[in-house]
């Protein structure tokens, strides 16, 4: 199989950070309100913190611990290249999301979390997760949910 390309070279990469905007242009046409995006400048501390302070606390617990600790305990099966840490990750991730949000918004997460998980497996470490999960934070936050 070889060696994934380098992350900033991967294609596959490139493609899921370009779900982020596809995502948020697909809000924008449900009719999600737009926030004001002088928010982020006004409260640039509130912004950091869902921007880039919550994907890597999350993205150390649910891909760096937990999903690792699965790895090591469960056979590498999955379907496709979706394994079964990532995938029992993922639901657990999913499902810690209701504490705060509402069940359509913690079931809207799973995607995104198989993506984070995805990317772990294929080059095992958390730089991309949590590159994606910052930007594909950055962008909501910034556009729909500033405060």
């Amino acid at each position: 199989m070889g060696y994934p390309p380098a992350m900033h070279k991967d294609p596959r990469f490139w493609a899921a950070m370009a779900a982020g905007p596809l995502f948020w242009l697909g809000l924008f046409g449900a009719g999600t309100a737009v926030a004001d995006p002088a928010w982020v400048l006004q409260r640039p501390s509130a912004f950091l913190r869902v921007a880039l302070l919550f994907p890597v606390a999350e993205e150390a617990v649910f891909r760096g611990f937990l999903q690792g600790e699965l790895a090591h305990r469960l056979p590498r099966v999955g379907i496709g290249p979706l394994t079964a840490a990532n995938l029992l990750t993922s639901v657990l991730f999913s499902l810690l999301h209701l504490l705060a949000h509402s069940p359509l918004w913690a079931a809207g997460v799973f995607l995104p979390s198989l993506a984070f998980g995805y990317f772990k497996d294929r080059y095992g470490g958390l730089a991309a997760p949590i590159a994606l999960h910052a930007w594909y934070n950055a962008g909501y936050f910034a556009l729909f949910a500033g405060s």
